[in-house]
């Protein structure tokens, strides 16, 4: 094994690009003319033609171009959208540089919600994600008035939805990504819990449950937990009190009961045990991976804009939960590229490169709203009003094990508080840097009237002398009384008390993506977002223009690449310290921890996902989402593989070799092979594993 000193020791800006770094970064990044020719040289042409287009907005454009140049070269990454479109005007003209949004509201109508469909597929079209709250839409055979018919329920219309993304090509080099959400209480919960086990049924969408503070009590108390939609104007005569039970909701139609508080009155349809739709939710977790989990009352409760916004959809990888048209950009800094002397004897962490990068980004994706091509005029409306984005981090699990930290010590637990706390004080002297210099978020200027709810759940503004019916400014209302800005108060009281004074450029700073392909490609293969490595060296499955199936490529991480470049040349997956940690060596606890750290400081959400082994036991899993609850977090995703509900997009090879795949022939015989078998089928070599699912799931030939 080779040593070196401090002094001599390469450095990990040195490492080589993978072979598959390059080429996600070709396929999905890299602007070519519409032949397909490369007009970026190279990846740091890209990150100069993405400099040039946000320096571009400024009025000194050439004062600022060198400053964004140099934080995309130390660690700052736009999201994949920025990457792949910003400059690229004359190639892409109709192409948005956002990744997240959501549907306006879904009302209960034939009209609205085949309009939804509309929009939604102009959304795709642009290259934006989208997500939908499909719960405002009445159960499974519930009359529809003036159709003289039962309805088909919320499930069919989301297959609308799904077909309609499946057919539309999204701009920019990516398929469409949905989000749909629905509430633990409606009707038809139990039909969206399961709507996965069909193969090939919802598989352009993500789905997680909305899930209130009512349904986590119930299930403790192993309650009774009623499934309600709101009472039809027309029903009122034919509905007893008794069956009535009040809740809030989202779309309130002209004609509706409500109480005193504003909450809509529901009929009861079902009564169900709490705790054994619990257990329907962790079965089909277990099993198929979703649907995730939205703590959708914590997510409202944290808010910056709780005053003027109701949130019930997220983007398609949860980690934006936004309001109805609701918009954001993204970005990331790789924590790898300020690990100083990696794998020594006393690596360190370079804050201040970490903290001028984040000031600088933060302006620089401010930039982006001024260019955001979104297709809707609602989606520019508001976007433009609150001007949100969502800085995060990627390469969390690799920078912790260059800096010989194992991922989910208490080690760990604190760096990775530190680095979202000073992530988030950074930002946010930017956001009143920037508001004194070119004007707050306009939403925040306006003036909001106090409702009885309002005071309700922000106490302390009685104690300060405000009643209902009182005009408050949105700055205040966001620096004073957001639950997230007062911790901010509790380390930078000042910075607070300005930012309700003068206003913030932005309402919401931070949000960490999973980072999927931009970590694989301009990260060099980081692990994603706040994740660890999946494994050392593993498969990755990718999607190819042509391919009948996806191609399955082999990657190693980036601290092992590094680890080669810096220690050991020729060191392999037995070699490593025992700090080089893999997701399936972190338990579950230890993933909630991670990601309750870094949440105190992220003022939108997290996308995360607790792994799981595939022989991990169901008594083990069932209440790890409870654990979720108890940290007060806003939502958590668990993968266990599970080879007979489908192939992952990455995979171990040891998983690929245990894994018997059974084709059934034409001749009636059957064929078993192991997952990472290669066959020949119609002319073209596939893995075994993905053929089965492209068979199964019916996509063969469709990319």
């Amino acid at each position: 094994m080779r040593t070196t000193t401090a002094k001599d020791a390469p450095s990990v800006d040195e490492v080589p690009l993978q072979a598959p770094s390059l080429d996600i970064w070709d396929s999905k990044y890299r602007l070519k003319d519409r032949h397909g020719r490369p007009v970026d040289a190279d990846p740091a042409a890209t990150r100069e033609r993405v400099a040039r287009a946000l320096a571009a907005v400024e009025d000194d454009a050439e004062a600022w171009l060198p400053q964004f140049r140099w934080a995309l070269d130390n660690g700052a990454i736009p999201a994949g959208r920025i990457v792949a479109n910003a400059g690229a005007e004359a190639v892409k003209p109709a192409v948005s540089l956002i990744n997240c949004t959501v549907s306006r509201t879904l009302h209960d109508s034939m009209r609205d919600i085949l309009e939804g469909v509309v929009e939604a597929g102009m959304t795709l079209k642009a290259g934006c994600g989208i997500g939908y709250d499909f719960s405002t839409l009445r159960p499974r055979g519930a009359f529809v008035f003036g159709a003289g018919a039962g309805t088909n329920g919320p499930l069919a219309f989301m297959d609308i939805y799904d077909r309609m993304c499946f057919t539309v090509a999204s701009a920019g080099g990516r398929r469409g990504a949905q989000m749909g959400t629905f509430d633990v209480g409606h009707p038809d919960v139990k039909s969206f819990i399961e709507a996965k086990r069909e193969a090939g049924r919802l598989r352009q969408f993500n789905l997680s449950l909305l899930i209130t503070d009512e349904f986590m009590e119930a299930v403790r108390a192993d309650a009774d937990w009623p499934l309600a939609f709101p009472l039809h104007p027309a029903e009122k005569d034919d509905v007893d009190d008794s069956e009535l039970i009040y809740r809030d909701w989202p779309v309130v139609e002209e004609g509706y009961t409500l109480d005193d508080q504003g909450r809509v009155a529901c009929r009861v349809v079902e009564t169900v045990r709490a705790r054994g739709l619990w257990d329907t939710i962790m079965r089909s977790t277990y099993d198929f991976a979703e649907p995730g989990f939205i703590l959708i009352d914590q997510v409202n409760r944290m808010n910056n804009n709780w005053f003027c916004e109701e949130i019930r959809a997220t983007n398609p990888c949860g980690e934006q939960p936004l309001p109805p048209e609701g918009a954001c950009l993204l970005g990331s800094i790789n924590l790898t590229r300020f690990v100083l002397e990696p794998f020594g004897e006393a690596p360190r962490f370079d804050w201040e490169r970490y903290r001028r990068v984040v000031a600088i980004f933060t302006r620089m994706l401010d930039n982006v709203v001024e260019i955001s091509g979104l297709p809707l005029d609602g989606q520019r409306r508001e976007i433009a009003a609150k001007r949100r984005h969502g800085m995060g981090f990627l390469g969390l699990g690799s920078a912790l094990t260059m800096l010989k930290l194992p991922y989910g010590s208490p080690e760990s637990l604190a760096f990775t508080e530190e680095v979202s706390r000073v992530l988030a004080v950074e930002g946010w002297k930017q956001a009143l840097a920037l508001a004194k210099e070119k004007g707050m978020a306009p939403v925040l200027a306006e003036s909001f009237e106090l409702t009885p709810r309002m005071l309700r759940e922000r106490p302390e503004l009685k104690q300060d002398g405000y009643q209902a019916g009182d005009r408050v400014p949105g700055r205040i209302l966001h620096a004073r009384y957001s639950r997230y800005m007062q911790k901010v108060a509790e380390v930078e009281p000042e910075l607070v008390a300005e930012l309700a004074e003068h206003g913030a450029r932005f309402t919401h700073h931070s949000s960490i993506a999973p980072t999927g392909t931009i970590s694989l490609s301009l990260g060099n293969n980081a692990s994603n977002g706040i994740e660890p490595s999946f494994s050392h060296r593993y498969f990755r499955n990718v999607i190819r223009a042509g391919r009948k199936t996806k191609e399955q490529i082999e990657v190693v991480s980036f601290e092992l690449a590094a680890y080669r470049h810096v220690v050991a040349p020729e060191a392999v997956e037995s070699d490593l310290p025992d700090y080089f940690v893999t997701a399936d060596g972190v338990s579950p606890a230890q993933h909630v921890a991670v990601q309750a750290a870094a949440q105190a400081w992220i003022d939108s959400a997290i996308s995360k996902t607790v792994n799981v082994p595939t022989d991990f036991a169901y008594e083990d899993f069932q209440d790890l989402y409870l654990d979720a609850y108890d940290s007060r977090l806003k939502g958590c995703t668990t993968f266990r593989f599970n080879p007979e509900a489908f192939q992952g997009v990455l995979v171990r090879e040891d998983d690929l070799k245990n894994t018997v795949y059974v084709f059934e022939l034409e001749n009636g015989e059957r064929l078993e092979l192991s997952g990472d078998e290669t066959v020949i089928y119609e002319g073209e070599e596939h893995t075994a594993a993905n053929l089965h699912d492209a068979l199964k799931e019916g996509t063969y030939g469709k990319w």
